[in-house]
């Protein structure tokens, strides 16, 4: 069963890979053509966004893969119990995202001036971007019914279209010039809104001619097991923004700089999260399936080694070579790359948690899931509070490591009072020690040699000697492995 969790990781991770790449391909240009501040902007709207998505989501996404596997096992007329699945979440979905962008549309002057003296000046930005997820909101469910139907590929391929279109469009407004006009930085969320509309419209292909439908006896049945999804989302989503609002309103001073230069650097952990992302988008149809309780508990913990043994490992990859990632972005963004290592660990202990969250979806008990984001939310704002006016960027990077500490130990603790599994938690302590060991030996080593590329030779050794410990410790057969992976269905 690993295997097709290994080969499903593999067909989103590969793809994911080239199409994130794609995307990512504006930061390096973003940060050249604009100001610190003005990129600001982008690192502000483009943080908000995932928290209206998870609100107006609603937590449906979790609820169909979990209805699905439900209708598997119901039996009967499966295809017509997932139509009408399909047509109840995506309908309530588009409804809750239209009222949203009317509301957004009548209420632009204020959301504007309640965002800052930039959103002020253009309210239009307001209406661009209310658009953006309008769209995206309207795309959510057809596309987790690709990844339900184990169509990745297709899932991809769509994908892929929107990040070229926004790429594409993006150089193309540049060239022209219209990012130097007055609508400036308004740009970028029109490349965005067009490459919305696109995929949208393609994705509408594969819902095989259902429309959206409310059935409410269904939804109600559904709303019991996604609310609690919902408000434990908004808390993880909130913690996963908050930072950069507490930027904004707590630096003293050049707020939307230290806002710009943050996330620049964030982007620079792509590698991180582009794992963190092919697996969650594998890992969660997988694990949501109709496993017998004794093979998920194996599984899962299982998994959970495997994730954090590759996790420490890009970890190092991107910690040791960091002032070769820097290149990435502008040279006035660079000052920042310092705070990439604790950027680096807290996107571990993203993926951790999500691990230690599947038992509860599961066994659906979501609602354990806003005790956990919420402790991750409330550790956000406290530590938060207490560093970010005194360190800027640097105290948003320490507390959202904490925040995300916080969260694994509320995560471990609910799964060992309430579904205990046996992680190899000694074996993963163990390996995340040695990385982190391997990381500050190299740090001490890098400043003492005095010479760059001798410190990059010696991290390279360090890196390959992890890499083979790895390996030896857990007697993985990589060929076999790899076979087992790529090898055709």
């Amino acid at each position: 069963m690993l295997e097709k969790l290994a080969k499903q990781t593999a067909v989103y991770g590969i793809s994911t890979i080239v199409v994130r790449f794609l995307s990512y391909l504006l930061t390096p240009y973003y940060t050249r053509i604009f100001g610190q501040e003005t990129y600001g902007i982008v690192t502000d709207v483009y943080a908000l966004i995932p928290l209206a998505l998870t609100l107006l989501t609603m937590g449906m996404e979790s609820s169909y893969f979990r209805f699905s596997a439900r209708a598997d096992q119901a039996g009967g007329d499966v295809a017509a119990a997932k139509r009408r699945l399909f047509a109840t979440t995506w309908g309530v979905t588009s409804l809750a995202a239209a009222v949203f962008f009317v509301l957004v549309v009548g209420f632009r002057g204020a959301l504007s001036r309640g965002m800052g003296a930039a959103y002020a000046a253009h309210p239009e930005y307001v209406v661009w971007v209310g658009a953006i997820i309008l769209f995206d909101v309207w795309s959510c469910i057809p596309f987790s019914r690709l990844r339900e139907q184990g169509r990745s590929l297709t899932f991809v391929g769509i994908k892929a279209l929107n990040v070229v279109l926004n790429v594409v469009l993006a150089f193309v407004f540049g060239a022209a010039g219209f990012f130097a006009s007055e609508f400036g930085v308004g740009w970028v969320f029109v490349a965005n809104l067009a490459a919305s509309v696109v995929t949208w419209c393609v994705v509408l292909a594969t819902v095989n001619r259902t429309v959206p439908r409310i059935d409410r006896a269904l939804l109600a049945v559904i709303f019991a097991y996604s609310l609690p999804l919902l408000v434990g989302g908004l808390a993880g989503t909130a913690n996963e923004f908050i930072d950069r609002q507490l930027i904004k309103y707590l630096v003293p001073s050049g707020a939307m700089a230290q806002l710009g230069v943050y996330g620049a650097i964030t982007k620079i952990a792509v590698v991180m999260m582009l794992f963190y992302q092919m697996y969650r988008l594998a890992a969660e149809p997988f694990f949501l399936s109709n496993f017998r309780k004794s093979d998920f508990v194996r599984m899962n913990a299982a998994a959970l080694k495997y994730y954090v043994m590759a996790s420490m490992l890009i970890f190092l990859g991107i910690a040791l070579f960091r002032d070769f990632f820097a290149l990435i972005v502008g040279r006035d963004f660079r000052e920042g790359i310092f705070i990439l290592p604790v950027v680096l660990g807290a996107n571990v202990l993203t993926g951790v948690w999500l691990n230690l969250s599947f038992w509860y979806k599961r066994e659906e008990r979501t609602s354990l899931a806003i005790v956990v984001t919420g402790a991750g939310l409330l550790a956000m704002l406290g530590f938060g509070c207490w560093f970010i006016p005194l360190w800027g960027y640097f105290g948003a990077a320490w507390a959202r490591l904490a925040s995300e500490s916080v969260m694994v130990a509320v995560s471990w603790w609910l799964n060992r009072r309430f579904f205990p599994t046996p992680y190899e938690w000694g074996r993963i302590g163990e390996f995340a020690a040695v990385a982190l060991a391997v990381f500050f030996v190299a740090e001490f080593f890098g400043r003492s040699a005095g010479n760059m590329w001798v410190a990059y030779a010696f991290n390279i050794v360090l890196f390959a000697a992890y890499s083979a410990y790895l390996v030896r410790r857990e007697r993985i057969d990589v060929g076999a492995l790899a076979r087992s992976v790529f090898r055709k269905r």
